[in-house]
C-alpha cells in the first residue's frame, strides 16, 4: 500500500530561486574546503523512477568545479563487468582526495530493479544484502564521507511525470520500458525498498529520505542537508591581482574573413 502524504502547497518559485542561489554559493564554499582538506565525499541518490534524483543532482553539480566533482551514472553492466565482483565497477569510481562524487543510482540497483525485475538470482540478492553494510563500513572507516538519499514520490505524481515526458522531445529519452513497468510493479518496489532499508539503514551509513512530490522543495532540502553533513570551514579566497594588458602587437593580424565562421543563426530570430 502506498504511503499517504500530507498535501501542502508547492514551494514558491521566487523563494525557491533565492534560496537555491544561496545554497549553491555555499556548495562552492564547501567544495573549496573539500579540495583543501583532501576530503572524499560520496553521495548516493536513489529512489523510484521519476522521483527527481536527476534534477537534484543537476542543481548540486551546477556550479561546482568539474575537475573536483563528477556524476557517476552507469549503464547496464557489460559482459566483462557481469563476471566481476558485483561492487567492482562502482569501487573503481569512488572519490579520490579532494573530490566529490554524486552517484545517480548505485550498487543499490541490485536491491531494487534487479530484485523486482528478476535480473539477479536470489543467491546474488542475498549475497548483496550481506555484503553491502560491510562495504559501506569499510568506506566510512577509510575516511570517506558517505551520504545516502532516498527520493520518495507518490504513485499519482510519478504517473503524472511519466505522462509529461511522453510528448516532451527533450525528456522523451527518460521514459523507458522499465519506467512504465514500475507503475504495475509499484507494490513490489515498495516491498523491495522496505527490505533494503531493514538491512542497510545503519548508524554508520543511514538512509536519508526526501519527499519529492514537490521538486523545488526536495532540491532545497537535499542541498541544505548535504551541506549540514560536511564538516567544512569557510576558506578565505586568495588575493587576485589583475595584470596590465600588454599593448597590441604592431604586426597586423590576418583578416577575419579568412576564417570559417559559424553562421549567425541568432541574427535570424
Amino acid at each position: 500500500m502506498a504511503h499517504k502524504k500530507r498535501k501542502r502547497a508547492r514551494m514558491d518559485k521566487a523563494k525557491y530561486e533565492k534560496e537555491l542561489r544561496r545554497l549553491q554559493i555555499e556548495l562552492v564554499t564547501m567544495q573549496q574546503w573539500v579540495i583543501a582538506a583532501d576530503a572524499r565525499v560520496l553521495v548516493i541518490f536513489e529512489g523510484r523512477d521519476a522521483a527527481g534524483k536527476g534534477g537534484a543532482i543537476k542543481r548540486v553539480m551546477q556550479y561546482l568545479n568539474p575537475r573536483h566533482a563528477r556524476v557517476v551514472a552507469l549503464p547496464q553492466p557489460t559482459e566483462k563487468e557481469k563476471g566481476q565482483w558485483y561492487f567492482q565497477r562502482y569501487i573503481e569510481r569512488l572519490p579520490t582526495k579532494g573530490e566529490i562524487v554524486l552517484m545517480d543510482r548505485s550498487w543499490y540497483n541490485r536491491a531494487g530493479v534487479e530484485k523486482v525485475m528478476g535480473y539477479c538470482t536470489d543467491e546474488e540478492y542475498d549475497r548483496f544484502l550481506a555484503q553491502v553494510p560491510v562495504v559501506e563500513q569499510m568506506l566510512v572507516d577509510d575516511g570517506i564521507i558517505l551520504l545516502k538519499y532516498w527520493y520518495s514520490v507518490s504513485d499519482t505524481e510519478q504517473e503524472k511525470r511519466f505522462r509529461s515526458r511522453l510528448n516532451d522531445p527533450m525528456r522523451r529519452w527518460k521514459l523507458s520500458e522499465t519506467d512504465l513497468l514500475s507503475i504495475t510493479r509499484w507494490e513490489d518496489y515498495s516491498q523491495a525498498k522496505d527490505a533494503m532499508f531493514d538491512v542497510t539503514d545503519r548508524e554508520h551509513a543511514p538512509w536519508w529520505s526526501i519527499d519529492s512530490d514537490d521538486k523545488r522543495a526536495s532540491r532545497i532540502n537535499t542541498i541544505s542537508h548535504l551541506l549540514s553533513q560536511i564538516p567544512y570551514k569557510r576558506l578565505e579566497p586568495e588575493k587576485v591581482d589583475f595584470p596590465d594588458r600588454p599593448a597590441a602587437a604592431e604586426k597586423p593580424r590576418p583578416p577575419i574573413d579568412k576564417h570559417e565562421l559559424v553562421p549567425d543563426h541568432a541574427a535570424t530570430l
